[in-house]
Protein backbone atom coordinates (compact mmCIF):
# COMPACT_ATOMS: atom_id res chain seq x y z
CA UNK A 1 0.00 0.00 0.00
CA UNK A 2 2.72 2.52 -1.13
CA UNK A 3 2.25 6.23 -0.93
CA UNK A 4 -0.47 8.04 -2.93
CA UNK A 5 0.02 11.58 -4.51
CA UNK A 6 -2.57 13.24 -2.78
CA UNK A 7 -4.77 15.08 -5.04
CA UNK A 8 -3.78 18.73 -3.24
CA UNK A 9 -0.02 18.35 -4.70
CA UNK A 10 -1.05 17.28 -8.12
CA UNK A 11 -1.13 20.23 -10.92
CA UNK A 12 -4.72 20.69 -12.88
CA UNK A 13 -5.21 18.74 -16.04
CA UNK A 14 -5.08 20.09 -19.24
CA UNK A 15 -9.25 19.22 -19.28
CA UNK A 16 -9.60 22.23 -16.92
CA UNK A 17 -7.86 25.29 -18.83
CA UNK A 18 -11.14 26.28 -19.98
CA UNK A 19 -12.67 26.57 -16.83
CA UNK A 20 -9.26 28.21 -15.26
CA UNK A 21 -9.91 31.05 -17.91
CA UNK A 22 -13.06 31.59 -17.10
CA UNK A 23 -12.62 31.66 -13.81
CA UNK A 24 -9.75 34.12 -14.64
CA UNK A 25 -12.03 36.56 -15.60
CA UNK A 26 -13.96 35.84 -12.87
CA UNK A 27 -11.28 36.78 -9.85
CA UNK A 28 -10.20 39.68 -12.06
CA UNK A 29 -13.26 40.80 -11.26
CA UNK A 30 -13.41 40.38 -8.39
CA UNK A 31 -10.17 42.56 -7.64
CA UNK A 32 -12.31 45.53 -7.45
CA UNK A 33 -13.10 44.24 -4.32
CA UNK A 34 -9.40 44.25 -3.12
CA UNK A 35 -9.72 48.42 -2.50
CA UNK A 36 -12.86 47.92 -0.41
CA UNK A 37 -10.64 44.89 1.44
CA UNK A 38 -7.40 46.72 2.05
CA UNK A 39 -8.17 47.82 5.74
CA UNK A 40 -9.42 44.79 6.56
CA UNK A 41 -7.01 43.11 5.18
CA UNK A 42 -3.75 45.55 6.13
CA UNK A 43 -3.01 43.61 9.47
CA UNK A 44 -3.25 40.16 7.87
CA UNK A 45 -0.72 40.82 5.07
CA UNK A 46 1.53 42.43 7.25
CA UNK A 47 1.52 39.33 9.26
CA UNK A 48 2.14 36.85 6.24
CA UNK A 49 5.10 39.36 4.94
CA UNK A 50 6.70 38.90 8.08
CA UNK A 51 7.15 34.71 7.47
CA UNK A 52 10.27 33.69 6.11
CA UNK A 53 8.61 30.96 3.73
CA UNK A 54 11.07 29.15 1.18
CA UNK A 55 11.41 31.08 -2.06
CA UNK A 56 9.61 30.43 -5.03
CA UNK A 57 8.18 31.94 -8.15
CA UNK A 58 6.17 35.13 -8.06
CA UNK A 59 2.44 34.67 -8.66
CA UNK A 60 -0.73 36.69 -9.33
CA UNK A 61 -2.98 38.25 -7.14
CA UNK A 62 -5.73 35.90 -5.19
CA UNK A 63 -4.55 32.90 -7.38
CA UNK A 64 -1.02 33.06 -6.66
CA UNK A 65 1.12 30.56 -8.79
CA UNK A 66 -1.99 28.13 -10.24
CA UNK A 67 -2.11 29.72 -13.64
CA UNK A 68 1.56 29.05 -14.01
CA UNK A 69 1.77 25.92 -13.26
CA UNK A 70 -1.56 25.10 -15.29
CA UNK A 71 -0.04 26.94 -18.52
CA UNK A 72 3.67 25.41 -18.29
CA UNK A 73 2.84 22.67 -20.42
CA UNK A 74 4.02 20.16 -18.00
CA UNK A 75 2.81 17.45 -15.32
CA UNK A 76 3.75 18.50 -12.08
CA UNK A 77 6.38 15.47 -11.94
CA UNK A 78 8.37 16.86 -13.90
CA UNK A 79 7.67 21.02 -13.40
CA UNK A 80 9.33 20.37 -10.02
CA UNK A 81 12.76 19.28 -10.98
CA UNK A 82 13.15 22.64 -13.36
CA UNK A 83 11.61 24.54 -9.90
CA UNK A 84 14.29 22.90 -7.97
CA UNK A 85 17.39 23.97 -10.19
CA UNK A 86 15.88 27.29 -10.01
CA UNK A 87 15.30 27.51 -6.43
CA UNK A 88 17.22 25.14 -4.46
CA UNK A 89 15.94 22.24 -2.60
CA UNK A 90 13.26 23.72 -0.97
CA UNK A 91 11.00 26.19 -2.92
CA UNK A 92 7.22 27.74 -2.08
CA UNK A 93 3.91 27.70 -4.39
CA UNK A 94 0.63 29.78 -3.58
CA UNK A 95 -2.15 27.38 -5.63
CA UNK A 96 -4.78 29.81 -4.87
CA UNK A 97 -5.98 29.34 -1.22
CA UNK A 98 -3.53 26.35 -0.67
CA UNK A 99 0.61 27.16 -0.16
CA UNK A 100 2.73 24.12 -0.64
CA UNK A 101 5.57 23.57 0.56
CA UNK A 102 7.84 21.24 -1.69
CA UNK A 103 11.11 19.77 -0.43
CA UNK A 104 13.83 17.25 -1.81
CA UNK A 105 16.57 16.22 -0.18
CA UNK A 106 16.80 13.80 2.01
CA UNK A 107 18.24 16.30 4.87
CA UNK A 108 15.23 18.39 4.82
CA UNK A 109 13.04 15.01 4.29
CA UNK A 110 14.86 13.55 7.75
CA UNK A 111 14.24 17.03 9.17
CA UNK A 112 10.54 16.67 8.60
CA UNK A 113 9.83 13.12 8.98
CA UNK A 114 12.20 11.86 11.80
CA UNK A 115 13.59 15.07 13.84
CA UNK A 116 10.01 16.52 13.57
CA UNK A 117 8.15 14.21 12.91
CA UNK A 118 5.43 14.54 14.91
CA UNK A 119 4.91 18.54 14.48
CA UNK A 120 5.21 17.33 10.64
CA UNK A 121 2.78 14.09 10.95
CA UNK A 122 -0.83 15.63 10.26
CA UNK A 123 -3.13 16.53 7.02
CA UNK A 124 -4.16 19.69 5.60
CA UNK A 125 -7.47 20.14 5.57
CA UNK A 126 -9.47 19.77 2.19
CA UNK A 127 -12.40 20.49 -0.25
CA UNK A 128 -15.29 18.90 1.59
CA UNK A 129 -16.65 17.39 -1.71
CA UNK A 130 -13.38 15.32 -1.34
CA UNK A 131 -13.76 14.20 2.20
CA UNK A 132 -17.21 12.39 1.62
CA UNK A 133 -15.12 9.28 0.19
CA UNK A 134 -13.07 9.44 3.66
CA UNK A 135 -16.47 10.12 5.96
CA UNK A 136 -14.60 13.16 6.68
CA UNK A 137 -10.84 12.15 7.30
CA UNK A 138 -12.12 8.70 8.60
CA UNK A 139 -8.99 6.35 7.35
CA UNK A 140 -5.82 5.79 7.86
CA UNK A 141 -3.83 8.14 5.05
CA UNK A 142 -6.45 10.83 5.57
CA UNK A 143 -7.37 11.48 9.08
CA UNK A 144 -5.64 14.20 10.98
CA UNK A 145 -2.42 13.61 13.40
CA UNK A 146 -4.40 12.30 16.89
CA UNK A 147 -6.02 9.72 18.83
CA UNK A 148 -8.20 8.94 16.14
CA UNK A 149 -5.38 8.42 13.58
CA UNK A 150 -3.61 6.31 15.82
CA UNK A 151 -6.90 3.85 16.56
CA UNK A 152 -7.32 3.12 12.76
CA UNK A 153 -3.64 2.57 12.13
CA UNK A 154 -2.91 0.36 15.35
CA UNK A 155 -5.69 -1.77 14.04
CA UNK A 156 -4.44 -1.62 10.26
CA UNK A 157 -0.97 -2.66 11.30
CA UNK A 158 -1.59 -5.15 14.10
CA UNK A 159 -4.82 -6.34 12.80
CA UNK A 160 -4.33 -6.68 8.92
CA UNK A 161 -0.29 -6.03 8.37
CA UNK A 162 1.50 -7.98 10.79
CA UNK A 163 3.87 -10.44 9.71
CA UNK A 164 2.31 -13.12 11.63
CA UNK A 165 -1.28 -11.74 9.50
CA UNK A 166 0.60 -11.93 6.40
CA UNK A 167 1.51 -15.48 6.47
CA UNK A 168 -2.11 -16.44 7.16
CA UNK A 169 -2.94 -15.08 3.89
CA UNK A 170 0.02 -17.53 1.81
CA UNK A 171 -3.02 -19.67 0.47
CA UNK A 172 -5.15 -16.79 -0.87
CA UNK A 173 -1.86 -14.80 -2.46
CA UNK A 174 -1.03 -18.56 -3.87
CA UNK A 175 -4.39 -18.77 -5.39
CA UNK A 176 -4.23 -15.37 -7.07
CA UNK A 177 -1.34 -15.91 -8.28
CA UNK A 178 -2.52 -19.41 -10.13
CA UNK A 179 -5.55 -17.08 -11.57
CA UNK A 180 -2.91 -14.58 -12.75
CA UNK A 181 -0.55 -17.16 -14.62
CA UNK A 182 -3.66 -18.54 -16.35
CA UNK A 183 -5.04 -14.67 -17.16
CA UNK A 184 -1.65 -14.19 -19.36
CA UNK A 185 -1.54 -17.79 -20.97
CA UNK A 186 -5.24 -17.42 -21.79
CA UNK A 187 -4.75 -13.30 -23.18
CA UNK A 188 -1.40 -14.66 -24.74
CA UNK A 189 -3.02 -17.71 -26.74
CA UNK A 190 -5.72 -15.19 -28.09
CA UNK A 191 -3.47 -12.88 -29.56
CA UNK A 192 -0.65 -14.52 -30.68
CA UNK A 193 1.80 -14.31 -27.43
CA UNK A 194 0.35 -10.28 -26.56
CA UNK A 195 -0.35 -9.20 -23.21
CA UNK A 196 -1.32 -5.86 -22.05
CA UNK A 197 0.91 -5.88 -18.66
CA UNK A 198 -0.73 -3.38 -16.47
CA UNK A 199 -4.20 -4.14 -16.71
CA UNK A 200 -3.49 -8.15 -15.79
CA UNK A 201 -1.23 -6.64 -12.94
CA UNK A 202 -3.81 -4.68 -11.74
CA UNK A 203 -6.36 -7.74 -11.67
CA UNK A 204 -4.17 -10.05 -9.59
CA UNK A 205 -3.39 -7.22 -7.21
CA UNK A 206 -7.33 -6.40 -6.73
CA UNK A 207 -8.37 -9.93 -6.30
CA UNK A 208 -5.82 -10.66 -3.45
CA UNK A 209 -6.76 -7.08 -1.42
CA UNK A 210 -10.42 -7.76 -2.00
CA UNK A 211 -10.05 -11.16 -0.42
CA UNK A 212 -8.42 -10.03 2.36
CA UNK A 213 -10.48 -7.01 3.09
CA UNK A 214 -13.58 -9.15 3.29
CA UNK A 215 -12.33 -13.25 3.29
CA UNK A 216 -15.23 -13.76 0.30
CA UNK A 217 -14.28 -15.91 -2.57
CA UNK A 218 -15.75 -14.35 -5.53
CA UNK A 219 -16.00 -14.93 -9.13
CA UNK A 220 -14.88 -12.74 -11.88
CA UNK A 221 -17.83 -11.01 -13.15
CA UNK A 222 -18.39 -9.71 -9.65
CA UNK A 223 -14.70 -8.74 -9.39
CA UNK A 224 -15.02 -6.83 -12.18
CA UNK A 225 -17.85 -4.96 -11.45
CA UNK A 226 -16.59 -4.21 -8.03
CA UNK A 227 -13.51 -3.14 -9.60
CA UNK A 228 -15.43 -0.78 -12.00
CA UNK A 229 -17.08 1.14 -9.31
CA UNK A 230 -13.42 2.09 -7.62
CA UNK A 231 -12.14 2.94 -9.83
CA UNK A 232 -15.06 5.33 -10.47
CA UNK A 233 -14.16 6.73 -7.08
CA UNK A 234 -9.88 7.27 -7.95
CA UNK A 235 -11.16 9.25 -10.91
CA UNK A 236 -13.96 11.32 -9.26
CA UNK A 237 -11.16 12.13 -6.54
CA UNK A 238 -8.83 13.88 -9.48
CA UNK A 239 -7.93 17.30 -8.72
CA UNK A 240 -9.88 20.23 -9.53
CA UNK A 241 -9.97 24.02 -9.64
CA UNK A 242 -12.03 24.60 -6.98
CA UNK A 243 -9.46 22.92 -4.29
CA UNK A 244 -7.62 25.47 -4.86
CA UNK A 245 -9.70 28.02 -5.20
CA UNK A 246 -13.00 27.12 -2.84
CA UNK A 247 -14.74 30.44 -4.02
CA UNK A 248 -15.58 28.73 -7.19
CA UNK A 249 -17.12 26.12 -5.72
CA UNK A 250 -20.59 26.96 -7.44
CA UNK A 251 -18.67 25.99 -11.13
CA UNK A 252 -18.68 22.23 -10.30
CA UNK A 253 -22.00 21.76 -8.94
CA UNK A 254 -22.68 19.10 -11.29
CA UNK A 255 -19.04 17.50 -10.29
CA UNK A 256 -20.04 17.76 -6.87
CA UNK A 257 -23.70 16.02 -7.75
CA UNK A 258 -21.81 13.50 -9.97
CA UNK A 259 -19.35 13.00 -6.71
CA UNK A 260 -22.60 12.24 -4.39
CA UNK A 261 -23.99 9.54 -7.03
CA UNK A 262 -20.77 7.77 -7.40
CA UNK A 263 -20.73 7.87 -3.41
CA UNK A 264 -24.12 6.15 -3.45
CA UNK A 265 -22.54 3.62 -6.22
CA UNK A 266 -19.47 2.74 -4.24
CA UNK A 267 -21.44 2.03 -0.93
CA UNK A 268 -24.02 -0.19 -2.71
CA UNK A 269 -21.35 -2.14 -4.33
CA UNK A 270 -19.51 -2.73 -0.91
CA UNK A 271 -22.13 -3.03 1.69
CA UNK A 272 -23.51 -6.27 0.29
CA UNK A 273 -20.13 -7.49 1.07
CA UNK A 274 -19.78 -6.35 4.40
CA UNK A 275 -23.19 -8.12 5.11
CA UNK A 276 -22.21 -11.21 3.57
CA UNK A 277 -19.04 -11.15 5.76
CA UNK A 278 -21.27 -10.50 8.91
CA UNK A 279 -23.69 -13.34 8.14
CA UNK A 280 -20.52 -16.21 7.46
CA UNK A 281 -18.97 -14.67 10.79
CA UNK A 282 -22.41 -15.64 12.82
CA UNK A 283 -22.81 -19.13 10.84
CA UNK A 284 -19.33 -20.16 9.12
CA UNK A 285 -21.56 -22.87 7.32
CA UNK A 286 -23.27 -20.47 5.15
CA UNK A 287 -19.55 -20.39 2.95
CA UNK A 288 -17.04 -22.96 4.31
CA UNK A 289 -14.90 -21.28 1.29
CA UNK A 290 -14.56 -17.94 3.06
CA UNK A 291 -11.27 -17.21 4.35
CA UNK A 292 -11.19 -17.93 8.18
CA UNK A 293 -9.59 -13.61 8.82
CA UNK A 294 -10.46 -11.04 6.91
CA UNK A 295 -9.96 -6.59 7.51
CA UNK A 296 -13.11 -6.24 7.76
CA UNK A 297 -12.98 -8.48 10.74
CA UNK A 298 -10.93 -6.28 12.81
CA UNK A 299 -12.94 -3.45 12.01
CA UNK A 300 -17.11 -4.42 12.85
CA UNK A 301 -16.15 -3.87 16.79
CA UNK A 302 -13.30 -1.28 16.77
CA UNK A 303 -12.85 1.11 19.48
CA UNK A 304 -11.58 4.25 18.34
CA UNK A 305 -9.90 6.94 20.85
CA UNK A 306 -11.81 10.02 21.45
CA UNK A 307 -14.80 9.16 19.90
CA UNK A 308 -18.02 8.12 21.73
CA UNK A 309 -19.53 6.14 18.90
CA UNK A 310 -19.07 2.12 20.02
CA UNK A 311 -17.66 0.98 16.27
CA UNK A 312 -17.59 2.25 12.85
CA UNK A 313 -20.55 3.17 10.66
CA UNK A 314 -21.25 1.00 7.85
CA UNK A 315 -20.24 4.01 5.77
CA UNK A 316 -17.08 4.18 7.74
CA UNK A 317 -16.64 0.72 6.94
CA UNK A 318 -17.30 0.99 3.50
CA UNK A 319 -14.76 3.88 3.29
CA UNK A 320 -11.62 1.29 5.49
CA UNK A 321 -12.36 -1.25 3.11
CA UNK A 322 -11.91 1.05 0.52
CA UNK A 323 -9.20 2.12 1.54
CA UNK A 324 -7.15 -0.67 1.87
CA UNK A 325 -8.50 -1.63 -1.49
CA UNK A 326 -7.07 1.17 -3.34
CA UNK A 327 -4.23 1.96 -1.16
CA UNK A 328 -2.51 -1.17 -2.70
CA UNK A 329 -3.84 -2.03 -6.36
CA UNK A 330 -2.56 0.47 -8.35
CA UNK A 331 0.78 1.22 -6.71
CA UNK A 332 1.83 -2.43 -6.57
CA UNK A 333 0.01 -2.73 -10.28
CA UNK A 334 2.38 0.39 -11.48
CA UNK A 335 5.52 -1.55 -9.91
CA UNK A 336 5.07 -4.82 -12.09
CA UNK A 337 4.49 -2.84 -15.51
CA UNK A 338 7.70 -0.59 -14.68
CA UNK A 339 9.71 -4.51 -13.71
CA UNK A 340 8.49 -5.98 -16.84
CA UNK A 341 9.85 -3.33 -18.71
CA UNK A 342 12.81 -3.51 -17.22
CA UNK A 343 13.33 -7.51 -17.62
CA UNK A 344 12.77 -6.60 -21.20
CA UNK A 345 15.51 -3.74 -21.22
CA UNK A 346 17.88 -6.41 -20.38
CA UNK A 347 17.03 -10.36 -20.30
CA UNK A 348 20.02 -11.13 -18.35
CA UNK A 349 18.30 -10.12 -15.72
CA UNK A 350 14.95 -12.38 -16.53
CA UNK A 351 18.08 -15.32 -17.07
CA UNK A 352 19.39 -14.42 -13.62
CA UNK A 353 16.23 -14.59 -11.60
CA UNK A 354 14.88 -17.70 -13.53
CA UNK A 355 18.17 -19.11 -12.69
CA UNK A 356 17.63 -18.20 -8.63
CA UNK A 357 14.09 -19.50 -9.34
CA UNK A 358 15.30 -23.07 -10.81
CA UNK A 359 17.88 -23.27 -8.16
CA UNK A 360 15.66 -22.77 -5.55
CA UNK A 361 12.16 -24.51 -6.39
CA UNK A 362 12.75 -26.55 -9.71
CA UNK A 363 9.56 -27.39 -11.02
CA UNK A 364 7.50 -26.23 -8.06
CA UNK A 365 5.56 -22.89 -8.18
CA UNK A 366 7.21 -20.31 -6.63
CA UNK A 367 6.10 -18.82 -3.76
CA UNK A 368 7.17 -15.77 -0.86
CA UNK A 369 8.85 -18.25 1.32
CA UNK A 370 11.06 -19.09 -1.57
CA UNK A 371 11.38 -15.34 -2.82
CA UNK A 372 12.82 -13.91 0.45
CA UNK A 373 16.15 -16.54 -0.26
CA UNK A 374 16.62 -14.88 -3.86
CA UNK A 375 19.54 -12.38 -3.68
CA UNK A 376 19.40 -11.42 -6.86
CA UNK A 377 15.05 -11.17 -7.30
CA UNK A 378 15.10 -9.46 -4.07
CA UNK A 379 18.16 -6.38 -5.14
CA UNK A 380 15.81 -6.29 -8.73
CA UNK A 381 12.73 -5.71 -6.83
CA UNK A 382 14.89 -2.87 -4.23
CA UNK A 383 16.15 -1.10 -7.61
CA UNK A 384 12.40 -1.02 -9.48
CA UNK A 385 11.48 0.85 -6.00
CA UNK A 386 14.48 3.56 -6.23
CA UNK A 387 13.77 4.24 -9.47
CA UNK A 388 10.34 3.43 -10.00
CA UNK A 389 8.43 5.01 -7.11
CA UNK A 390 4.83 4.43 -7.81
CA UNK A 391 4.26 7.63 -6.95
CA UNK A 392 6.94 10.79 -6.83
CA UNK A 393 5.40 12.68 -4.10
CA UNK A 394 4.50 11.10 -0.47
CA UNK A 395 1.00 11.57 0.83
CA UNK A 396 0.99 15.00 1.44
CA UNK A 397 1.78 16.24 5.41
CA UNK A 398 0.88 19.39 7.20
CA UNK A 399 2.56 21.62 10.69
CA UNK A 400 0.32 20.57 13.84
CA UNK A 401 1.44 24.86 14.67
CA UNK A 402 3.93 26.95 13.16
CA UNK A 403 6.92 25.03 12.17
CA UNK A 404 10.39 25.56 10.85
CA UNK A 405 12.22 23.52 8.42
CA UNK A 406 15.24 24.07 6.17
CA UNK A 407 15.43 27.66 8.74
CA UNK A 408 12.14 28.47 6.78
CA UNK A 409 8.82 28.94 8.28
CA UNK A 410 6.10 26.23 7.71
CA UNK A 411 2.39 27.89 8.39
CA UNK A 412 0.17 25.61 10.07
CA UNK A 413 -2.07 23.62 7.37
CA UNK A 414 0.17 23.94 4.59
CA UNK A 415 0.70 21.82 2.46
CA UNK A 416 4.29 19.76 2.69
CA UNK A 417 4.94 17.83 0.20
CA UNK A 418 8.23 15.28 -0.30
CA UNK A 419 9.20 14.65 -4.04
CA UNK A 420 10.70 11.37 -4.15
CA UNK A 421 13.26 11.32 -7.03
CA UNK A 422 15.50 14.01 -6.31
CA UNK A 423 16.03 11.75 -3.37
CA UNK A 424 16.73 8.28 -4.97
CA UNK A 425 18.65 9.64 -7.41
CA UNK A 426 20.58 11.79 -5.59
CA UNK A 427 24.54 11.41 -6.81
CA UNK A 428 25.94 12.03 -3.56
CA UNK A 429 24.13 8.48 -2.20
CA UNK A 430 23.99 7.05 -5.73
CA UNK A 431 26.55 5.62 -8.13
CA UNK A 432 24.96 6.20 -11.68
CA UNK A 433 21.91 7.41 -9.57
CA UNK A 434 19.91 7.58 -13.06
CA UNK A 435 20.75 4.17 -14.15
CA UNK A 436 18.83 1.21 -13.24
CA UNK A 437 21.01 -1.32 -12.11
CA UNK A 438 20.17 -4.29 -9.03
CA UNK A 439 23.91 -5.04 -9.07
CA UNK A 440 24.39 -1.82 -7.07
CA UNK A 441 22.54 -3.60 -3.82
CA UNK A 442 25.19 -6.77 -3.99
CA UNK A 443 28.45 -5.20 -4.81
CA UNK A 444 28.54 -1.79 -4.45
CA UNK A 445 27.27 -1.30 -0.48
CA UNK A 446 25.04 1.05 -1.19
CA UNK A 447 21.68 1.44 1.57
CA UNK A 448 18.67 -0.34 0.66
CA UNK A 449 16.96 0.77 4.06
CA UNK A 450 13.33 2.08 2.85
CA UNK A 451 11.93 2.86 5.81
CA UNK A 452 14.79 5.67 6.95
CA UNK A 453 15.70 4.34 10.16
CA UNK A 454 19.17 4.13 9.68
CA UNK A 455 19.06 7.03 7.04
CA UNK A 456 17.04 8.49 4.12
CA UNK A 457 18.58 7.64 0.69
CA UNK A 458 15.27 6.52 -0.91
CA UNK A 459 11.78 6.43 0.98
CA UNK A 460 9.46 5.25 -1.55
CA UNK A 461 5.97 4.31 1.27
CA UNK A 462 7.58 7.57 3.09
CA UNK A 463 9.00 7.62 6.34
CA UNK A 464 8.48 8.48 10.11
CA UNK A 465 5.62 8.33 11.48
CA UNK A 466 3.12 8.38 9.02
CA UNK A 467 5.17 5.85 6.94
CA UNK A 468 3.07 3.87 4.51
CA UNK A 469 2.08 0.60 6.65
CA UNK A 470 1.40 -1.77 4.23
CA UNK A 471 5.37 -1.62 3.17
CA UNK A 472 5.44 -5.09 3.89
CA UNK A 473 2.65 -6.32 2.06
CA UNK A 474 3.58 -4.16 -0.91
CA UNK A 475 6.89 -5.23 -1.40
CA UNK A 476 5.88 -8.65 -1.05
CA UNK A 477 3.33 -8.72 -3.85
CA UNK A 478 5.42 -6.86 -6.07
CA UNK A 479 8.48 -9.43 -5.59
CA UNK A 480 6.15 -12.54 -5.73
CA UNK A 481 4.48 -11.08 -8.80
CA UNK A 482 7.52 -10.76 -10.92
CA UNK A 483 8.72 -14.46 -9.87
CA UNK A 484 5.83 -16.00 -11.13
CA UNK A 485 5.61 -13.71 -14.17
CA UNK A 486 9.20 -14.97 -14.98
CA UNK A 487 9.08 -18.33 -13.89
CA UNK A 488 6.54 -19.14 -16.05
CA UNK A 489 6.99 -16.81 -19.15
CA UNK A 490 10.14 -15.46 -21.08
CA UNK A 491 9.09 -11.69 -21.65
CA UNK A 492 10.20 -10.08 -24.70
CA UNK A 493 9.54 -6.96 -26.83
CA UNK A 494 6.62 -6.82 -28.68
CA UNK A 495 7.08 -5.58 -32.54
CA UNK A 496 5.27 -2.11 -31.85
CA UNK A 497 7.74 -1.43 -28.91
CA UNK A 498 10.65 -2.62 -30.14
CA UNK A 499 12.20 0.70 -28.64
CA UNK A 500 10.63 0.89 -25.11
CA UNK A 501 9.80 3.92 -23.37
CA UNK A 502 10.44 4.91 -19.71
CA UNK A 503 9.16 8.08 -20.14
CA UNK A 504 6.36 8.72 -17.34
CA UNK A 505 2.87 9.95 -16.94
CA UNK A 506 0.48 10.33 -14.26
CA UNK A 507 -2.55 8.26 -13.91
CA UNK A 508 -3.17 8.09 -10.19
CA UNK A 509 -0.05 6.77 -9.62
CA UNK A 510 3.19 7.02 -12.16
CA UNK A 511 2.66 5.15 -14.68
CA UNK A 512 4.89 4.62 -17.99
CA UNK A 513 4.22 7.20 -20.67
CA UNK A 514 3.71 4.54 -23.25
CA UNK A 515 1.68 1.56 -21.82
CA UNK A 516 3.57 -1.59 -22.09
CA UNK A 517 2.38 -4.55 -24.75
CA UNK A 518 4.67 -6.85 -24.33
CA UNK A 519 5.17 -10.36 -25.85
CA UNK A 520 5.58 -13.55 -23.76
CA UNK A 521 6.68 -17.56 -24.68
CA UNK A 522 5.51 -19.80 -22.37
CA UNK A 523 8.55 -21.76 -20.62
CA UNK A 524 6.86 -25.05 -20.22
Amino acid sequence: MASLLSSSSASPSPSHLKVLFTALAFVLSLLALLVFNKNKNKNTKKKKAALNLPPGPPGWPIVGNLFQVALSGKLFIHLARDLFKEYGPIFTLRMGARTLIVIGTAELAHEALIEKGQLFASRPAENPTRTIFSCDKFTVNSAVYGPEWRSLRRNMVSGMLSAARLREFRPLRSAAMDRFIDRLRAEAEASDGAIWVLSNARFAVFCILLAMTFGLHLDEDDIVRIDAAMKKVLMTLNPRIDDYLPFLGFLYYKQRRHALQVRKEQIETILPLIEKRKAILKDPTIDPSAAPFSYLDSLLDLKVEGRSAAAPSNEELVTLCSEFINGGTDTTATAIEWAIARLIEDPSRQARIHGEIIAECGDRPVDERDTEKMVYLQAFVKELLRKHPPTYFSLTHAAIQPAKLGGYDIPTNANLEIFLPTISEDPRFWSNPTGFNPDRFLTGGENADMTGVTGIRMIPFGAGRRICPGLGMGTTHITLLVARAVQAFEWRAHPSQTTLDFGDNVEFTVVMRRHLLAMVKPRK
